[in-house]
């Protein structure tokens, strides 16, 4: 046990810990204050008698009248929540083109227009503008009716009792009708409408996994009469006589009166802090980064290619127009495009399986997510309850524990609670037949809460002769019946329960109780009937004595079969997987010890609000556990955690998961979540699955890889080119090539780039997780770009001293031969970057991106010879220019794959 307890600095007796920061965010700040506020509120309600909570709704036991429910309605509105809604598609496709690379391309295009409002560069990059925009756009609107469609498919409604007459009667009527002071008839399966102060209950058990996490579902207050309240408690989570808003009845029946609806729920004041702006996640950060860096790059290069073309040449306004295309040509242009379009492909070889994205910008979060955040139950778990164990007093398996307990689950005819259902489950459909023709019950104790127990008394059908015995079995907490027995059954003998016998069965049960799991007693006692007197036919709580203890019943949400084997794949992956339950430490630790996690340190909720910023990153950097954490620890912690530089994903579906689902880089739900938790998240699971989610990682990763591939090749070989113009613009008494050619040698570069989404990825590069770098972009760019300026130079060279293009009469053969092959080595070099490996060889593009660069190299050796050649301002090439095409275009791969491994060794790393 002494892992569970934590190695924090915590303040001195008697101080308060180091003053804490103010919440990281004014979101955060509301959610704790508003959360606590209406805490305090129910906990009133609680606390006080239920005739005074009828009395101060203005309500009473036989239900409102129709004129009240009308004002109410008025007064409150409908019982919904505050949420995200989908936006209005007008209001989606603006926020398409907010894009900083959206923004210089407009610009650019502009400058453009200005200068010539028939260039055609300005239709060209508007083209790119729309269809990027149009893309991005048309993805998340279907993807977020996608969404809006799930959450469509689930209508509810709830039983209440209201006076429309002076007779009062029970109706169902949608839950969004609820007001404040109505009063509601719950059962198993319902799902709590709003906020309910309960005024009578029997065998009422609530799951509140939604809000706490807990697996099991646990047991409300049984107000049958004198309901005086119960002692004030600061978490309405835990008052036994208070039900809240999206909570679901397990088993039992109860009425309880309703003391808030809608926002002023425990539920609507988490919704209401979920909604508007969210954080900025490492997509964002990172795009924004590289767009900044290639801007700086244009805005220090564009300059001194004007002022060295304006000097040189002297005409300026050539000088402009020339530097505005090297603009063009040093900006990525295609990028948004290639972005959204590695985005969409994406989403849809997600959709197939059965993944719904909301946010496209989600996918490369995924893929450079480092660490998991997950909630346990249905994650880790099955989310179900099943019978694990059944032992004797001490401790081995005993098959009479497990019989004994079936008759007494079988035989009760109040509603069975998830741990009566695991055992009769244990039990095969053969033997409930036989049951019921060797027994018949004779009577039955109900269970309450007080005693904690329940129990039914058995009569064994003989085939001949009277009745010899009664036998009565009593099922129930640990503690409380212990307390009503004498004796204990031991390796088949009957002998006295002594106190060291007792302190043994009691550590028995605490042992299984720190192992995570929950523990029940069995136990016995027969009433002997005689033959000549009427047979017994009722029995009460006082025959709840001198109980003979026949052994325990051990229950467990178990681990999911595959869940260990996707730890191990997400942690190949590179993915760190730490859990943050509302669960209690001893059930969490168990079922992460189940499936393989190293829980070492585990962390509650306690030490998370006693630590301050600084420590709580520390204590989430080497904590793999986190438990009894409410939801705005669990945000908390999920800030820790991007506070340490990890890019966080969030796997949750409760209602205590959504902040953290907002906060995270990417946040994932299930489609059978809360809504409040579809809505903060980012992608939606079909299916509440690990592996699901290790195969989106894995295209996360090869959607930024294609992205970053097209950044890496753009950069560098505009950054090259433009290094070109620079030391022509010096030298040379002419213009090297044409504002129409760049625009053209950078639009047939895009459209051979545009089958990179179809790209595949080597297998090293999607082990790891992966992440902007903006330093690793501008290092390449100044490192790898001025290769092809080494072989421009010498294409300068051969087409000035071989070819005599030395005068301006004869530029457009020097243009015209530079154009040829900086198109051939652009396009070559796309192939050269694709991959850390050699190409062709060790490693080969898709069958899309072979076809795109092989058309256009082969338009780039057809347009001087085209008839389009006069209107470019070009002329057919020498057939003695192609062997020394051919020679340098060799020895530019030569020399870039030299350097590729030289980069590789000495920066560990190529895309």
């Amino acid at each position: 046990m002494n892992k569970l307890i934590p190695r924090v600095r915590l303040a001195p007796p008697g101080e308060n810990p180091t003053p804490r920061p103010a919440p990281r965010t004014r979101r955060a700040a509301e959610l704790d204050a508003r959360t606590r506020e209406v805490g305090a509120t129910l906990a009133e309600f609680s606390a006080r008698p239920a005739r005074d909570v009828l009395r101060d709704l203005g309500t009473s036991t036989r239900g409102l009248r129709q004129d009240q429910v009308l004002e109410r309605v008025e007064r409150y509105g409908e019982n919904t929540v505050d949420r995200e809604r989908a936006p209005h598609w007008a209001a989606q496709l603006a926020a398409s083109f907010r894009n900083p690379f959206i923004g210089v391309l407009v610009v650019l295009a502009a400058v453009m227009y200005w200068q010539d409002p028939a260039d055609p560069g300005v239709y060209i990059l508007g083209s790119m503008v729309l269809i990027s925009a149009l893309l991005r756009f048309w993805q998340e609107f279907r993807s977020t009716r996608s969404a809006e469609a799930l959450r469509a498919l689930v209508t509810t409604s709830c039983a209440v009792r209201r006076r429309w007459s002076e007779t009062a009667a029970t109706e169902e009527i949608p839950m969004d009708q609820v007001v404040p002071g109505d009063l509601v008839t719950l059962a198993a399966g319902d799902l709590v409408p709003a906020d309910l102060r309960l005024l009578t209950a029997k065998d009422l058990m609530v799951a509140q996994a939604a809000l706490t996490g807990e697996s099991l579902p646990v047991a409300k207050a049984d107000t049958r009469a004198h309901d005086l309240g119960q002692r004030a408690t600061r978490d309405p989570v835990e008052a036994d006589n208070l039900c809240l808003m999206g909570t679901t009845v397990t088993s039992g029946t109860a009425t309880g009166v309703v003391v808030a609806t809608g926002s002023r729920t425990y539920l609507g004041s988490m919704a209401g802090a979920l909604t508007g702006d969210r954080p900025q996640t490492a997509f964002d950060l990172g795009v924004r980064r590289v767009s900044f860096l290639l801007i700086r790059f244009m805005l220090v290069m564009v300059p001194v290619v004007f002022a060295l073309n304006g000097l040189t040449k002297g005409d300026w306004d050539q000088a402009l127009l020339f530097s505005v295309s090297v603009a063009v040509g040093l900006t990525p242009e295609m990028l948004p495009m290639v972005v959204s379009a590695n985005l969409a492909r994406g989403a849809v070889a997600m959709s197939r399986r059965q993944v719904v994205v909301k946010r496209l910008n989600a996918i490369q979060n995924l893929g450079a997510m480092d660490v998991l955040c997950t909630d346990k139950t249905g994650t880790l778990t099955e989310d179900r309850v099943v019978l694990d164990r059944f032992l004797g007093t001490r401790g081995e398996e005993d098959r009479e524990v497990l019989e004994y307990a079936y008759l007494n689950a079988h035989f009760q005819t109040g509603l069975r609670n998830l741990m009566d259902r695991a055992v009769v489950e244990r039990v095969d459909e053969a033997e409930e037949v036989v049951v019921d023709h060797l027994f018949t019950m004779v009577d039955e104790i109900p269970f309450d809460f007080a005693r904690r127990r329940m129990s039914v008394v058995l009569r064994r059908n003989e085939l001949a002769g009277p009745v010899a015995e009664h036998t009565l079995i009593t099922k129930g907490a640990v503690e409380e019946v212990l307390d009503r027995c004498g004796h204990l059954m031991d390796r088949g003998e009957r002998v006295a329960l002594t106190d060291e016998l007792r302190d043994r069965v009691t550590r028995l049960g605490e042992r299984h109780n720190r192992a995570g799991l929950r523990v029940l007693a069995v136990a016995t006692r027969t009433f002997p009937v005689a033959p000549d007197t009427p047979e017994r036919r009722t029995y009460s709580v006082a025959d709840e004595t001198e109980l003979t203890l026949v052994g325990f019943l051990a229950f467990l949400d178990p681990p999911k079969q595959d869940a260990a084997d996707a730890l191990r794949a997400l942690a190949d992956s590179g993915v760190t997987v730490k859990v943050v339950t509302g669960d209690n430490e001893l059930v969490a630790a168990r079922v992460c010890a189940d499936v393989g996690l190293d829980v070492g340190e585990l962390i509650t909720g306690v030490t998370v609000d006693l630590v301050d910023d600084a420590e709580l990153a520390r204590l989430a950097r080497t904590t793999t556990v986190f438990a009894k954490v409410n939801p705005v620890q669990k945000a908390r912690i999920v800030r820790a955690l991007k506070a340490g530089g990890h890019t966080v994903g969030f796997l949750g579906d409760g209602i205590n998961d959504a902040a953290a689902l907002r906060e995270a880089d990417v946040g994932v739900s299930v489609d059978t979540a809360v809504d409040i938790a579809k809505e903060s998240a980012d992608i939606i699971l079909l299916k509440k699955d690990l592996m699901v989610l290790e195969q989106g990682v894995l295209m996360g990763r090869q959607t930024f890889g294609n992205t970053v591939k097209y950044i890496k090749m753009t950069a560098s070989s505009n950054f090259g080119n433009v290094f070109s113009v620079l030391v022509a613009s010096a030298f040379i008494p002419f213009q090297p090539m044409l504002a129409i050619h760049l625009l053209v040698q950078n639009l047939c570069y895009d459209i051979s780039q545009l089958a990179i989404p179809w790209d595949r990825m080597d297998e090293e590069y999607l082990k790891k997780p992966r992440a902007w770098d903006a330093r690793g972009i501008g290092r390449f760019m100044v490192r790898i770009g001025p290769i092809s300026s080494l072989f421009d130079i010498t294409t300068f060279l051969v087409l000035w001293h071989v070819f005599h293009a030395d005068t301006p009469v004869q530029q457009t053969l020097f243009q015209t031969g530079w154009f040829v092959e900086g198109l051939l080595s652009q396009t070559l070099v796309v192939h050269m970057i694709r991959t850390r490996k050699i190409p062709f060889i060790q490693s080969r593009a898709s069958v899309p991106v072979l076809v795109m660069t092989g058309a256009v190299t082969a338009f780039g050796l057809w347009l001087p010879f085209s008839p389009l050649a006069a209107a470019l301002s070009m002329e057919p090439l020498p057939m003695s220019y192609f062997p020394w095409l051919f020679g340098t275009l060799l020895a530019y791969c030569a020399l870039t794959q030299a350097v590729k491994g030289w980069y590789i060794r000495r920066y560990h790393g190529w895309l």
